[in-house]
């Protein structure tokens, strides 16, 4: 018999908690031990996420019992910002216990301890090793993840300076809570750019790519809206009219020909199972429903533009922390995540 993992997932009521289950329930060494949500318990988990129904037996449950026990090997916190940190100071969790946070509390290097629990920044392309090895995950952002999977391996060889990035982004992007700018009549044929410059994975990108390049901005952005100001990234992100996915494109000047470009990257996701580098044009239904993250490469003249695209569902949210767990627990990286593309 394969190597079952027990899971708990707490906060399983919204997007990455849903879109959690359904990768899990389909995982075949991941057992669902309980699903944690406080507005919901008692009630039949396809009540909630209704396209579950006839897939799953769950019910909600408000027990948190499993966590002082020990009883599970891992926890996903599926919770808004801020309230991951405040779940892990109000409850006792056993130290057996592995811990996925999907919010920005850990993220930072500076804020990647609470207690005895240090967590690694869990982007399996750039910290693979760390993964492995560790006990807590702080699951990258979205935008964060898009981004820097097209950055990496320029910041490798050193050739990032000032680089601008614009990036748009679907509504489960803004949660399940409604809000002005996730209704229906507010996104339908409707665009916009917003936190220009000042979005919050800016800090976690700029410190990726200062592990591999330090000298990329040291600028730490104190005293703007977000905190999240870098000199040398420039970002506009974009709410659209879709539900699912993120296209970024990045353009940064380089001298190299696109041919030694393109070696760079091919050498730098060799090993990397989810992220593929395409010679052609991409688009979004590409990754929509799949765990990839498609790159395209474009020169003009000395200017770069680096294009990626991710479901911020499942590459950018629960599918990464299940590609995270995957390597916890020392099985296959892809276990789980053998998902069809959306594309009709």
């Amino acid at each position: 018999m394969s190597k079952q993992i027990k899971v708990g997932i707490i906060g399983g009521a919204g997007y990455t908690g849903g879109e959690l289950i359904r990768l899990l329930i389909n995982h075949p060494n991941a057992q669902i031990a309980f699903v944690h949500s406080k507005s919901n318990a008692g009630n039949p988990v396809y009540q909630v996420h209704a396209d579950l129904i006839g897939e799953t037996d769950l019910h909600f449950s408000d027990d948190l019992t499993p966590l002082e026990t020990g009883s599970v090997d891992v926890i996903f916190l599926c919770v808004g910002h801020g309230e991951a940190r405040k779940f892990l100071t109000e409850y006792s969790v056993a130290a057996n216990i592995k811990i996925i946070d999907l919010s920005q509390d850990f993220r930072l290097k500076r804020q990647s301890a609470i207690g005895n629990r240090q967590f690694v920044y869990g982007l399996p392309e750039l910290n693979k090793d760390q993964i492995i090895s560790a006990q807590n995950i702080a699951n990258p952002g979205c935008f964060a993840t898009s981004i820097q999977l097209g950055l990496l391996p320029l910041a490798k060889a050193g050739l990032l300076d000032s680089v601008y990035t614009t990036g748009i982004t679907g509504s489960t992007g803004a949660g399940q809570s409604l809000s002005a700018t996730s209704h229906f009549s507010w996104r339908a044929n409707n665009i916009q750019a917003y936190k220009t410059l000042t979005h919050q994975h800016l800090k976690e990108i700029t410190e990726s790519l200062q592990q591999l390049q330090p000298s990329f901005s040291t600028d730490e952005g104190e005293g703007f809206p977000g905190g999240g100001n870098s000199e040398a990234l420039s970002f506009i992100p974009w709410r659209g009219d879709f539900t699912r996915g993120i296209f970024v494109s990045s353009l940064l000047d380089c001298d190299l020909k696109l041919e030694e470009v393109t070696a760079l990257f091919s050498e730098f996701y060799q090993d990397a199972p989810f992220t593929v580098l395409s010679k052609r044009e991409i688009f979004l239904k590409q990754v929509v429903n799949t765990n990839k993250c498609v790159i395209q490469l474009e020169k003009v003249g000395t200017k770069l533009v680096v294009h990626s695209a991710i479901d911020n569902l499942t590459k950018g949210a629960s599918g990464q922390a299940v590609q995270n767990m995957n390597l916890l627990f020392s099985l296959d990286e892809c276990a789980g995540l053998n998902l069809k593309a959306n594309y009709f």
